[in-house]
């Protein structure tokens, strides 16, 4: 058991943290019918006004709203549990929105840094916008080959957490440098990961050393 809950990813532990606020509210809004694909396109179109609001400098109020927003995609998943309505294109919705979430996102600090002519900044966000884009895509392929990978410092959670209060505290530069090098260092640790799960299993594509 102690193993079990040392493996479990912040994710998982705040899932089980909130259950007890979100599970009652969950079951409300499944009782008033609102379908968990519903507030998972609310949450999207939410977290677009909030990178409207980035893209004006609006730091403070966009990194607190973005937090609120955020809210939305551990709520989607608990109404889904409580109607007993999961279903592969609901997860396969959430995780693509969360990608164009985070792309939203971005896009609003880009055309604030594009205009105050913050073009080292633009670096930053370029390899941290990369890095995010390729931690999803080594889990997708990992888990295309039959292997489970949700290992690393920072998954989207972290990256939500990290965005809100840094925006929050106002380090625009100290955030963007921060998310590169995590987003990148999290890509490695999947990488080799999956390297040695693989070296594990053998077969064609996974001869042991």
């Amino acid at each position: 058991m102690e193993k079990a809950q040392s493996s479990l990813t912040l994710t998982d532990r705040l899932r089980v943290f909130f259950a007890p606020f979100i599970t009652p509210i969950a079951a409300l809004v499944g009782k008033l019918g609102v379908h968990p694909n519903t507030i998972t396109l609310v949450g999207f179109l939410l977290t677009l006004g909030v990178a409207g609001i980035l893209s004006q400098g609006y730091w403070v109020a966009g990194g607190i709203l973005l937090l609120l927003t955020s809210s939305l995609d551990a709520l989607d998943g608990a109404v889904a549990r409580a109607m007993q309505t999961h279903s592969r294109f609901g997860a396969f919705l959430d995780s693509t929105l969360d990608r164009l979430s985070e792309g939203a996102i971005y896009l609003g600090l880009l055309h604030w840094l594009l205009g105050q002519n913050r073009h080292a900044d633009v670096y930053w966000l370029f390899l941290a916008l990369l890095g995010s884009v390729m931690i999803s895509y080594t889990r997708a392929r990992a888990e295309g080959v039959g292997l489970s990978c949700k290992v690393g410092l920072v998954t989207r959670v972290e990256r939500v957490l990290l965005t809100g209060v840094f925006l929050i505290l106002q380090w625009i530069t100290p955030l963007l440098v921060l998310l590169a090098v995590l987003t990148w260092v999290t890509v490695f640790q999947r990488v080799l990961y999956v390297y040695r799960e693989a070296q594990k299993t053998g077969g064609p594509h996974g001869e042991k050393a």
